[in-house]
């Protein structure tokens, strides 16, 4: 493949957040491409196209401008396009920051998937282990599945996925020492906006959670789990 590591940022609302994970790739010395992927009907559109403006001379850096799909469909759409030239693609919510260590983060994340199929994922500062609320993974299993998110989910339990993924598969790897700080309310590391009162609402977690029991009880998940235990064997 041509290229290498792709992080896909679905952005909404929060343009402030497009210079913030630059400077964090100059501080993390990180060469992963970013791709942010705005909506056309994002009230803030004028400002992300001027950080597109303002950046395009940085070739890691790319914007794409589309329909609104909310978090899971964004992700799918580009996720699905990317996995056709880059071996590896990784998610990060635009409230996620990656933070200086020894060797760069992208570096450790490349180095865990390069053994064939995986899942590997860093410490958030908020779920830890528990959950990879940001994380990478090699492409074939988006183009295994066909999808990065289970489609039925709009934006929360998608972490809870990839951690069935992965531990079902026997690929996947946790790094606690990289540090990929989730800047979210529930640390008290930001301000509740417009997006965190959509995708938390009441709504949105009873909505995402009984999609999620539904894919992981009623058949969607082994049928996954089928496709990417033969994906591992054959790779081995």
């Amino acid at each position: 493949m041509a290229d290498d590591l792709l992080v896909i940022i679905p952005t909404r609302g929060r343009p402030q957040a497009v210079p913030e994970i630059v400077q964090a790739w100059d501080a993390t010395s990180a060469t992963a491409d970013v791709l942010f992927a705005v909506d056309t009907d994002d009230p803030e559109l004028a400002a992300y196209k001027k950080h597109a403006a303002d950046l395009k001379p940085d070739p890691r850096v790319r914007f794409t401008f589309g329909k609104r799909r909310r978090l899971c469909g964004t992700l799918n759409q580009q996720a699905i396009k990317a996995a056709k030239s880059y071996r590896f693609l990784a998610f990060l919510g635009d409230d996620h920051r990656p933070r200086p260590a020894d060797r760069p983060w992208d570096e450790r994340f490349r180095e865990c998937l390069s053994g064939g199929p995986g899942i590997v994922y860093g410490n958030d500062l908020l779920q830890g282990e528990n959950m990879p609320t940001a994380v990478a993974m090699t492409s074939d299993i988006v183009r295994t599945l066909g999808y990065m998110c289970p489609p039925s989910l709009v934006h929360l339990c998608v972490d809870l996925c990839w951690l069935d993924w992965g531990r079902g598969m026997k690929r996947i790897t946790y790094l606690p020492d990289v540090v990929v700080e989730h800047l979210h309310p529930a640390a008290q590391k930001a301000e509740m906006d417009a997006g965190y009162e959509e995708a938390n609402s009441s709504e949105q977690v009873s909505s995402d959670s009984a999609a999620y029991y539904e894919y992981r009880d009623g058949g969607g998940l082994e049928a996954d789990l089928e496709k990417l235990r033969k994906l591992v064997a054959s790779a081995e």
